[in-house]
């Protein structure tokens, strides 16, 4: 078989009745990049996949599945973030997480976040008007997202959009065709995140909550668990059930992605709505039939997944396919004011 057969895709667009954005993967061919080609959503992918050389993150020298994607969500709308207003309900906002709860961001959580905090300095309203102080521009986006908050734009509701990014959100993710084990279990790298999404979206590393709070600012997430900032563009902080999903074997819980170190990703609960009891400490378990996958967190987590068994590959900004893991990737460099 020639590389460019091997690698040819002939993605199946299609649901199924398991839930909104379902698709099923065509693996009759037994072949894994085949198989693992056909889970993203078609929409999602720039280009056509390939087979590379790549070098993980314990030094294991490897073939993997180099795939782009547009890093949008293809599949269902982003926002809302911030309520306008405080007397308004939770469908002019998203969500929080905190404490391992989800809490919808209306306008009487903004009112009431003195309390929820224990903490008398927290408003970001106008306490004539009701008005919640947003971030409205690129400009204060950029100001108030930062790690050290711009002091201007302390106790303000942050939100950014995809249309302040300077740069494409294409992004290329190079996983193991075969997962290697790691020697000890890797914690989730901020510089690469957890994984990929079947719609393109980054599964990204858990929100670093304390910098914007301890500044008196919230940056919520959409109710589907996504926000953006302009270093990434949009991403989720956690599985809400939003995205495409595959089905998987009868009772099980369905693909929603793919984990950094090349196993399946699967959303949190089984169709008969409960979590597997036999998980490890990355939230992953072996099923036969199956194999070894990983199991998506609770959302009030604010952790996709803990960590990674095997050894991760990379996440390059663009279509570029080197990896080697062991090194620390290009970063852009931070937004301009």
């Amino acid at each position: 078989m020639t590389a460019s057969a091997f690698l040819k895709i002939a993605i199946i667009v299609g649901s199924v009745s398991l839930s909104a954005g379902s698709v099923l993967a065509d693996s009759s061919s037994g072949d894994p990049l085949h198989e693992l080609s056909h889970l993203f959503q078609k929409e999602a992918i720039i280009g056509e996949p390939k087979l590379v050389d790549c070098k993980l993150s314990g030094g294991s020298a490897t073939k993997c599945f180099a795939i782009t994607v547009s890093g949008k969500p293809v599949d269902h709308a982003t926002g809302p973030w911030c309520p306008p207003n405080i007397t308004d309900t939770k469908e002019a906002g998203g969500i929080w997480l905190e404490s391992d709860k989800v809490y919808d961001v209306d306008g009487s959580f903004v009112k009431g976040l003195d309390i929820f905090y224990n903490d008398p300095t927290w408003k970001f309203y106008d306490e004539t008007t009701g008005k919640i102080r947003v971030t409205d521009t690129k400009e204060s986006c950029q100001a108030a997202a930062r790690p050290d908050v711009d002091p201007a734009y302390q106790n303000y509701c942050v939100e950014c959009q995809l249309d302040y990014m300077d740069h494409s959100t294409e992004r290329t993710y190079v996983l193991p065709l075969q997962p290697v084990a790691a020697e000890q279990v890797e914690r989730v790298n901020p510089d690469v995140g957890t994984g990929v999404a079947l719609n393109g979206v980054r599964f990204d590393a858990p929100a670093p909550t304390e910098a914007i709070l301890g500044a008196h600012t919230l940056a919520p997430f959409d109710d589907c668990g996504g926000h953006i900032n302009l270093h990434v563009g949009y991403h989720y902080h956690a599985a809400m059930d939003c995205s495409t999903n595959v089905a998987s074997a009868a009772g099980h819980a369905p693909i929603i992605g793919y984990a950094m170190d090349g196993y399946k990703l699967h959303a949190r609960v089984n169709l008969d709505g409960k979590e597997p009891t036999d998980l490890d400490q990355c939230r992953g378990h072996d099923v036969e039939g199956l194999g070894y996958h990983y199991h998506a967190n609770e959302p009030g987590k604010n952790a996709v997944l803990p960590c990674h068994t095997g050894q991760i590959g990379c996440s390059n900004i663009g279509n570029e396919t080197d990896c080697d893991a062991t090194k620390r990737p290009k970063r852009r460099p931070p937004p301009r004011g």
